[in-house]
C-alpha cells in the first residue's frame, strides 16, 4: 500500500512539475538562432546586413512584463544588429480595445532598440484584436516603423511588409507592387508564414512569427494547437524550399496561458548578403 501511494503521489505531482518548469521555460532568455542567407540582386559592394528577426512579444501576461522584455532589449542590443525586423503580435489576448493599456509597458523598453537601419514592425492578428491604431501608435513612440501591405528601403534591402494573413488583412499583390517600384535585395516581413506558398519567383526571403513553434509540445503527440494550415510545414526554423527560404521564428512571449514546453522562446540573427555567402 506504501508503494501505491507513492506511485499515486507522484502521478498527482506530474502536472504540477510541469506546469511549473513549462512556466519558467515561457519566460527564459530567448535562444538566439543563427543562419546566412544570399539574396538576389544584392548591391555591388554592398556589405552583409546583420538582421534580427523577432515576434510575438505578447505584453501583458506572466510570461512578458517590460522588466523581461528590457532585458531581452539588452540582448538584442549586445548582438550588435544593422536592423531589427518585428513579425508582429506586440499584445496579448483578444479583448477589443486592451492594447491601449497593455501596450504602453512596451514602449520604453522598444525605444532602446537603436540598429543602425531602424527597425521595422509588421502587426500581427492579435494586434488587429486589441487594437491597431493604438498599437501604431506606441510603436510610432518607441521609434519603429510600421508598415503595412506595403515596401521600404533600407540600405541594401527592399523590405516589403505584408499584412496579417491569418486575419484577413494581407494585400500581397499591393504588397509586391510596393515592393518591386524599390531597388535592392528582396525580402518579405509578416506576421503569419501563411503566404508563402504563393510568393513570386522574385521573393526569395520570407520572415515570420506566428506559430511560437508550437509552444507546447507534449511527447509523442506533437504540439498541443497549430496556427499554419500547412501544420508543420512552417511551423518552426528555417525551411529552405525551391526558389525560397522561410524563417520562422518561436517568438519572445506567450499566448494562451504562459507556458513553454519544448518551443524555448528564441530570436534570429541572420546574416543576409550576396551570393558569395553561400
Amino acid at each position: 500500500m506504501k508503494r501505491w501511494g507513492i506511485a499515486i503521489g507522484l502521478l498527482l505531482l506530474a502536472p504540477i512539475l510541469l506546469a511549473g518548469y513549462s512556466f519558467i521555460e515561457a519566460r527564459r532568455d530567448p535562444v538566439v538562432r543563427t543562419a546566412t542567407i544570399a539574396l538576389p540582386h544584392w548591391p555591388e559592394g554592398a556589405p552583409p546586413v546583420r538582421t534580427v528577426l523577432l515576434s510575438d512579444i505578447h505584453i501583458g501576461t506572466a510570461a512578458m512584463g517590460p522588466a523581461r522584455l528590457g532585458r531581452i532589449v539588452d540582448q538584442i542590443n549586445a548582438l550588435h544588429p544593422d536592423i531589427v525586423l518585428i513579425a508582429g503580435d506586440f499584445i496579448f489576448g483578444h479583448a477589443p480595445g486592451s492594447a491601449t493599456r497593455l501596450g504602453e509597458q512596451m514602449v520604453a523598453p522598444l525605444a532602446r532598440l537603436r540598429p543602425r537601419l531602424g527597425v521595422i514592425a509588421a502587426l500581427g492578428n492579435h494586434d488587429h484584436w486589441t487594437g491597431a491604431s493604438a498599437v501604431r501608435d506606441q510603436l510610432r513612440r518607441a521609434g519603429i516603423a510600421v508598415v503595412d501591405n506595403g515596401a521600404v528601403i533600407r540600405g541594401p534591402l527592399a523590405i516589403a511588409v505584408a499584412g496579417d494573413d491569418f486575419t484577413g488583412h494581407a494585400d500581397l499583390p499591393a504588397t509586391l507592387r510596393a515592393m518591386r517600384r524599390l531597388a535592392g535585395a528582396r525580402l518579405i516581413l509578416t506576421h503569419s508564414p501563411d503566404i508563402a506558398p504563393a510568393l513570386p519567383a522574385d521573393v526569395s526571403l520570407l520572415l515570420a512569427g506566428h506559430t511560437h513553434c508550437g509552444q507546447v509540445l507534449l511527447p509523442w503527440l506533437g504540439p498541443i494547437s497549430e496556427v499554419s494550415r500547412y501544420g508543420a510545414r512552417y511551423r518552426c526554423g528555417v525551411a529552405r524550399e525551391p526558389g525560397r527560404t522561410v524563417v520562422v521564428t518561436a517568438g519572445l512571449g506567450a499566448s494562451g496561458g504562459p507556458f513553454r514546453l519544448g518551443a524555448p522562446p528564441d530570436l534570429w540573427l541572420l546574416t543576409l548578403g550576396p551570393s558569395a555567402l553561400r
